[in-house]
């Protein structure tokens, strides 16, 4: 018990450092930056906080980020199912066409999530076959 409010004391303290120094920042950057490009005003430590806020609240939303958390079958916000250092596309690669079907058989609910990642990829293989066939 005595840990865990150690440990929620130290966490807030943290957050709070962590926002006054960046308050700072902002407030540094903007008084050193933008009255001379713009012709801005500068800013004090309060109107510093706010811009943070009034940021956080236009570009970050209200609450936890959740993008950033995993996702469907625990891929990252913007990971790619068949990224190059990606286990599933290993196997797939090493798989053989009949292997892959069957794969992709068993996996029907990834692969209608994925469908704009997959767009043809038997087609054209079918296609030359069956070309190859009536010729």
């Amino acid at each position: 018990m005595k840990n865990t409010i150690k440990f929620g004391f130290m966490a807030i303290l943290t957050m709070l450092v962590t926002c006054v120094i960046f308050a700072v920042a902002v407030m540094l950057l903007w008084n050193a930056l933008l009255p001379e490009i713009f012709a801005l005003p500068q800013i004090s430590y309060l109107q510093a906080v706010g811009l943070l806020i009034l940021a956080r609240l236009l570009f970050g939303g209200i609450g936890g980020d959740m993008r950033g958390h995993a996702g469907h079958r625990g891929m990252r916000r913007g990971e790619h199912p068949f990224r190059h250092d990606n286990k599933l596309r290993e196997k797939w690669m090493s798989m053989s066409e009949e292997e892959r079907r069957e794969f992709m058989e068993k996996e029907k609910d990834f692969f209608k999530y994925h469908k704009h990642t997959l767009n043809g990829c038997f087609d054209e293989k079918e296609e030359h076959k069956k070309g190859e066939d009536n010729e």
